[in-house]
């Protein structure tokens, strides 16, 4: 689905990071897609508090993202990518944990992941967990 596809529901992560970042979010370059990172539950559906470490562990290890902006030359390598984009921007993909260059805008992380890095789309990241 491409980002076109999306209903503006779909899209409201989207545009909400975006709006936050605003222009302090590099613009990737070459193959590059820009990620942000779903920021971690401080409460289990148990309702227990999770220590800041357990949190950060979390956050770092990820393996979802929300893909914002990709570089000029992300996808475009026919031989490397015959059936075009694997994901577009607004849609959450699952990518390798400990991926890309992290950094922080705002309290929120985001990643610089390379465009074959991406493992799948995924429709509803909530529930989606890395095992440990």
């Amino acid at each position: 689905m491409s980002e076109t596809d999306k209903t503006e529901e779909e899209l409201q992560d989207y545009h909400e990071i975006l709006n936050k970042a605003g222009d302090q979010l590099p613009k990737p370059t070459g193959w590059k897609v820009l990620v942000a990172v779903p920021r971690v539950d401080r409460v289990t559906e148990g309702g227990i508090y999770k220590p800041d470490e357990a949190m950060h562990v979390e956050e770092v290890g990820t393996i979802i993202g929300l893909v914002l902006q990709m570089g000029d030359l992300a996808y475009k390598d026919p031989k490397k990518f015959p059936t075009g984009n694997w994901c577009h921007r607004g849609d959450y993909i699952m990518m390798r944990s400990y991926s890309g260059t992290r950094f922080k805008v705002g309290g929120q992380e985001f990643r610089l992941i390379n465009d074959d890095t991406v493992e799948a789309v995924v429709d509803d990241p909530r529930g989606v967990a890395k095992v440990i």
